[in-house]
């Protein structure tokens, strides 16, 4: 029988060996994208060897969680239909960020984005199902009447403001109002969106949604504050996103700022869970 000092070395040792297995990939992929050396003096060595250090454990934490985030982005296959990686990143972020606090629903991994950099004539809203990579929805969305004409420019949290409220969002659950079925959203970003509820503001079809209105108008028409959905399209979005699902307004403002764009705290959710989801 072995003795227990044997014992906990040989554990100690596969214990080196796994975590050794989990670190070498990213450690490799640093050092192949470092340049070869080429013959040098000693001090120029000296100063060669202090800059090609190993990376530290904080800098393989983020190297892998930003090299999984572009692997996801890849796989999702959004960048062709015009998605830009920096928006979804930052959604991204803000899922992870409220996936840690409890706020999203464990039973569906949806991502809602919403791009309002892009002009209302531009598909510019997405429905990602993280769990099968896939793209659920892609289609147009409307924005406040105040914010813009083709596109959002101003946004506000005020009411009767009719300006469309950019940051994040958690969906709640469905009601029949003047605009028919339509779902509640609870914005969770204080000072930018978290009056969304006392404004109605609410995902909801609406006729001036369409292909058919651009091609009159030049652009979509415009609602008071609501992500308004094509009238085909909008039920079935509905029925997809309710329930605690994270949706993500994002639109240039250099004066938004998010709680939920922690990254340390994303990548401890990811971390933790072992996955994005």
């Amino acid at each position: 029988m072995e003795k227990p000092s044997v014992i906990r070395r040989n554990r100690l040792k596969r214990r080196a060996r796994r975590a050794a297995r989990r670190i070498l990939p990213f450690v490799a992929s640093l050092f192949m994208a470092t340049p070869l050396a080429t013959p040098m003096g000693s001090t120029q060595a000296r100063a060669t060897t202090a800059e090609h250090r190993l990376p530290t454990a904080a800098e393989l934490r983020a190297s892998a969680f930003s090299q999984t985030t572009h692997q996801l982005y890849k796989e999702l296959g959004v960048e062709v239909t015009g998605l830009r990686y920096e928006v979804f990143e930052k959604a991204l972020t803000g899922y992870l960020n409220l996936k840690g606090d409890g706020k999203l629903s464990q039973d569906k991994q949806l991502l809602t984005v919403i791009d309002f950099d892009k002009p209302s004539t531009e598909k510019r809203l997405w429905v990602l199902d993280l769990a099968q990579k896939q793209i659920l929805f892609h289609t147009l969305v409307a924005h406040g009447h105040n914010s813009g004409e083709n596109v959002a420019t101003t946004f506000s949290n005020e009411n009767e403001s009719n300006m469309s409220s950019l940051g994040f969002y958690v969906t709640q659950g469905e009601y029949n109002g003047k605009h028919g079925r339509s779902l509640k959203l609870q914005g969770v970003d204080e000072g930018y969106n978290d009056n969304a509820m006392a404004r109605s503001v609410v995902m909801h079809g609406a006729d001036y949604v369409s292909e058919d209105f651009i091609k009159q108008f030049g652009r979509l028409g415009r609602s008071l504050g609501c992500p308004a959905l094509p009238m085909d399209q909008y039920a079935q979005i509905i029925d997809a996103v309710n329930g605690g699902t994270c949706l993500y307004l994002n639109g240039s403002d250099e004066s938004f700022n998010s709680r939920y764009l922690n990254k340390d705290v994303a990548m401890d959710t990811f971390f933790r869970e072992g996955a994005l989801i």
